[in-house]
């Protein structure tokens, strides 16, 4: 089998705990160089893999080996670096948020589109257990045409301890980015969003900590909330529809096992457990008796972004995230940092 060679460029938290666990256990992917600037003791524990760690940029991008770069930096530099990557001839990946506006973006996309590349974003919580339970909560016949949808990620961190920054580095950004990303997969653009976007622990710093933004469609409404002072927090999921519902209380478990230095490999990982199950509610009239049934949460797994990207780069196939539907889920990030400055 032929394998996508790869690159990154960045290797702090992003690469070792969102990308590298995943991508050095597929057998079509090869993972050729990373660059840091400096040596890292987190080194060592790839030298198994043969990566090469490189201290110049240059390296990976005369190097003519390597197919895609993924960029996993901070976010003020996706943009200078995404431009380079595709003026050196090869497909880019970028860690969210993609950039910090549309025009950014669109300059991106338009470069990739001239010399015949692949740009795309690293939206991997398409590929969160709980959002693949939604899918099949909104698949099911039963259910009937949506009213509502409301997406939660809320967390407990009474301590602030953020330097003061702008606004661009708040949760909106951080979160925010995947919680909308999740809605425009499934609905496309909105007709209109309000938005209320705050720092509840410390109003003078810019960098938000709550938000609760509301994307309105025709015959329905999605909102999208954060939260870091939630103690008991609201499901994950609750979606209200004409004949059903579906609520689901806790979040993929990728992430916890991963910050517990567990991998893809390993046994369970990322598996919900039972009493973790979403729950579908439905009603046959008004009068009618109410049923409920689990719903087994499905394997989660943010390698299938790569799958993905192999399958563009060999195979023609589609983009898991469209340009239109990354542009949308900028668009909306910026406007709500407008309706703050």
């Amino acid at each position: 089998m032929e394998k996508l060679t790869i690159a990154y460029i960045g290797f702090g938290k992003s690469t070792t705990r969102y990308h590298l666990p995943y991508v050095l256990n597929r057998p079509t992917i090869k993972v050729k160089s990373i660059y840091a600037r400096s040596e890292k003791p987190e080194e060592a524990d790839f030298s198994e893999y043969g990566i090469e760690f490189v201290r110049s940029i240059d390296a990976i991008l005369d190097d003519p080996a390597i197919q895609l770069v993924v960029i996993c930096t901070p976010p003020n530099s996706h943009f200078d670096y995404a431009m380079q990557v595709l003026n050196s001839g090869k497909h880019v990946l970028v860690e969210k948020p993609f950039s910090w506006t549309k025009q950014e973006a669109k300059e991106i996309f338009s470069l990739a589109n001239e010399k015949g590349l692949i740009a795309m974003p690293y939206q991997n919580r398409r590929f969160d257990s709980d959002y693949l339970a939604l899918l099949q909560a909104m698949a099911d016949e039963r259910m009937g045409q949506v009213v509502e949808l409301e997406s939660h990620f809320d967390r407990f961190r009474p301590q602030y301890d953020l330097p003061l920054a702008d606004y661009q580095s708040g949760a909106f950004y951080g979160l925010g980015v995947h919680l909308i990303d999740q809605v425009v997969a499934l609905f496309g653009a909105p007709d209109r969003v309000s938005y209320d976007i705050r720092s509840i622990r410390n109003p003078e710093n810019k960098q938000d900590d709550y938000f609760d933004i509301q994307l309105f469609y025709p015959t329905f409404k999605a909102i999208v909330k954060c939260n870091h002072l939630v103690v008991a927090g609201a499901p994950r999921w609750q979606l209200l529809a004409q004949s059903g519902s579906f609520k689901k209380l806790e979040i993929d478990r990728q992430e916890l096992d991963l910050k517990a230095r567990l991998w893809p490999k390993d046994e369970g990982f990322g598996l919900d457990r039972t009493e973790d199950y979403g729950t579908l509610y439905f009603k046959d009239a008004e009068d009618g008796p109410l049923t409920t049934e689990a719903l087994p949460t499905p394997e989660g797994d943010y390698g299938r972004v790569y799958d993905n990207l192999y399958d563009v780069v060999y195979k023609g196939a589609d983009k898991l995230v469209s340009d239109e539907d990354a542009l949308t889920v900028i668009e909306i990030l910026e406007n709500g940092m407008k309706d703050l400055s």
